[in-house]
């Protein structure tokens, strides 16, 4: 471990030099390519830093121990070695963590697609209650929401609603809300006052770079028509709505949100490079998840996560049988204990399976 950290912070001290190079300066791909890598190192190369200086702090303070000291002095002493020794295990398991293999897409937005699921209208409520949490937890991180498609039902629900959060990290504290989400609730039409079970389904899509996907025009159709609102009436007589099909992977996305033809093709741009970077990612990863079972589940889209009752107010994950009493909270955004405990349990299986 240690070898590799020294060989970390090399590699930063050189990106610091290139970073000052005219040459480099001067080149705004490679300014933009070592500012990343230089970024994304700058966190463990601290917490090494960090460890070295404790550690040297240890052996500074075990050599006092063997000088002649009062009783108190020595007490003294072996109470900041007690310290430091704390503050070593801390640094070193901080550094484990950093040394797992980052998610390269983690610090990207995100799209998200909520769809009204088994249930009907109620499902639609519920994918409602779901965005308006997504988007309240977004602006508590200071991220921008923006609504990209809708698919609004008569009663004010969503049967499908797809939207974006622009934030560093979105993805890194997101990804794992990807399966199907139960509500367990008395619908306000049920005059007898049974509870519903109904569901939707949460698909959270790193955005991709034209890079990073190679999508040609040649491979996409494109169709127009005009936008409709609730049960199908138009709302728009120009044809301002978009249809994108990428013909070699059979993805489609419409959007007709906007009223230019134009932005609404870039937003149906948007969410298809992440359709179909995400359909490719999946087909490479499907083979390694037959085999590994990390502790948040493989995160396919048919997997139950979660459930959120609302008679007893309780919200439970099903991947790490976490159980908390305070629906009220996370329906407002409140999905820090969540989210963090779902990191914290993917980070304890990786470093489980790294040791394996």
């Amino acid at each position: 471990m240690l070898d590799r950290l020294q060989s970390l912070e090399f590699r930063y001290d050189k990106l610091n030099q290139l970073l000052m190079d005219p040459d480099v300066i001067g080149d705004s791909k490679k300014l933009r390519e070592y500012s990343k890598e230089q970024s994304d190192l700058q966190e463990i190369v601290e917490a090494y830093r960090e460890y070295k200086e404790i550690r040297d702090q240890i052996a500074e303070t075990k050599a006092m121990l063997d000088e002649k000291l009062d009783s108190d002095m020595r007490e003294m002493v072996k109470e900041e070695l007690s310290e430091l020794e704390e503050r070593n295990e801390a640094i070193q398991a901080k550094l484990k963590i950093l040394l797992i293999p980052k998610d390269p897409n983690d610090d990207k937005n995100v799209i998200v697609e909520i769809r009204g699921a088994a249930g009907g209208e109620e499902a639609a409520l519920f994918a409602a209650n779901l965005y308006r949490m997504y988007s309240r937890f977004a602006e508590v991180q200071g991220w921008k929401t923006e609504v990209m498609e809708t698919s609004v039902t008569s009663s004010g629900g969503y049967k499908e609603i797809i939207f974006m959060i622009n934030g560093k990290g979105a993805y890194s504290k997101l990804k794992f809300e990807n399966g199907a989400h139960r509500v367990q609730r008395v619908p306000e039409t049920e005059s007898g006052g049974r509870i519903h079970t109904s569901t939707a389904t949460v698909a959270v899509l790193p955005e991709t770079e034209e890079l990073e996907v190679d999508i040609h025009d040649k491979d996409i159709r494109t169709d127009t028509f005009t936008s409709s609102g609730p049960g199908g009436q138009s709302v728009n007589t120009t044809m301002s709505a978009v249809r994108l099909t990428h013909l070699p992977t059979g993805v489609v996305v419409s959007c007709q949100d906007e009223k230019s033809q134009i932005k609404n093709k870039e937003k149906a741009m948007k969410v298809l490079r992440a359709r179909v970077y995400d359909k490719f990612q999946r087909e490479a990863q499907a083979e390694i998840d037959q085999t590994r079972k990390l502790a948040v589940g493989t995160g396919d889209r048919s997997e139950r996560i979660r459930t959120y009752n609302f008679p007893q107010n309780r919200v439970t994950d099903h991947r790490i049988g976490l159980t908390i009493q305070k629906l009220d909270q996370i329906l407002e955004g409140k999905l820090d204990e969540i989210v963090e405990t779902l990191v914290i349990e993917d980070q304890s299986s990786r470093l489980q399976e790294a040791g394996e």
